[in-house]
């Protein structure tokens, strides 16, 4: 298996791509907007030169991978010849659906599906399929060249070939593949966005700021950056689209999204990715500013 789809050209997908395309894959990127396309491979040389700058990689290497990458604004073109199509467009379960429809009829039978969802039922997204044996879930961690982790998720009907194949393609990248089964949230994210909403509960409430939180978590559990910061990184439209999915799946209370993730999310703030969450990112600094709402 050497030839791969990736769908969608966001930060996971051209995360996947960079590290398929760096381990020797033919991977196609294929995103609907040429713009999106031309950002990421751009982010994907930015990338390649940070770890040739650290030793990681030869100039051959990083060229290597470039050529090893092919972009693609129809889906129909891209999926051609591949073995292996790995989704990672937004996590909307509509959206989802329709790929996985769109590509059950555009990929020849044998071809294995695999969604890069953080949430959403993989026995969901492979019943819209005819293949459901071949739907699976490979769910990298961000940022996708440097985590080690891919959270291996099984559907109700996925066969253990496809799920041991893609334990060996995972390992093959220099991952760690950690198989687990499908239900709300997974592994990773039931647990990780549980505590992410009590921190920002714990704003919410008044019981401490921004920074107090993130540093408690710091420097008292030992992680390596606090929970309302990696809101921002993930995006706190993700935060919230995750725990709906966690609160629909299980209808526990535990699991119903903070009020002011909510709000923050209604008015644009979510994080990096709009320059502003829980702290301010103007582009280019690297020092963590608390945004101006929250600031004492």
């Amino acid at each position: 298996m050497k030839n791969v789809a990736v769908i969608g050209a966001g930060t996971m997908g051209n995360g996947i791509a960079h590290v398929f395309a760096q381990f020797g894959y033919q991977v196609n990127l294929i995103d609907v907007s040429e713009a999106a396309l031309e950002r990421a491979v751009a982010t994907i040389g930015k990338n390649l030169d940070r770890q040739v700058a650290k030793g990681g990689l030869t100039e051959a290497q990083k060229a290597q991978t470039l050529q090893n990458l092919t972009t693609f604004s129809n889906m129909a073109e891209g999926v051609k010849g591949v073995e292996l199509v790995v989704e990672a467009a937004t996590e909307n379960v509509d959206l989802k659906l329709k790929i996985f429809k769109d590509l059950d009829a555009l990929t020849q039978s044998g071809v294995i599906l695999a969604t890069n969802t953080s949430s959403i039922s993989i026995t969901k997204i492979a019943a819209v399929t005819t293949r459901p044996d071949k739907v699976i879930g490979m769910h990298f961690m961000n940022p996708v060249p440097v985590m080690k982790l891919v959270e291996i998720i099984r559907g109700y009907s996925t066969s253990d070939e496809v799920t041991q194949l893609i334990m060996e393609t995972s390992r093959s990248l220099s991952k760690v593949p950690v198989e687990v089964n499908d239900y709300p949230g997974f592994v990773a994210n039931r647990i990780l966005m549980p505590m992410i909403n009590e921190a920002i509960y714990t704003l919410f409430e008044g019981v401490a700021g921004v920074e107090e939180i993130d540093t408690v978590m710091k420097l008292g559990m030992a992680h390596p950056m606090g929970p309302l910061q990696l809101a921002d990184f993930i995006g706190l439209d993700v935060c919230l689209a995750i725990l709906e999915v966690l609160h629909d799946g299980f209808g526990n209370p535990k699991y119903a999204p903070c009020p002011l993730l909510v709000n923050m999310v209604m008015a644009g703030k979510k994080g990096v990715k709009s320059g502003e969450g829980f702290y301010s990112w103007p582009h280019g600094t690297k020092d963590l500013v608390v945004a101006a709402n929250f600031k004492k």
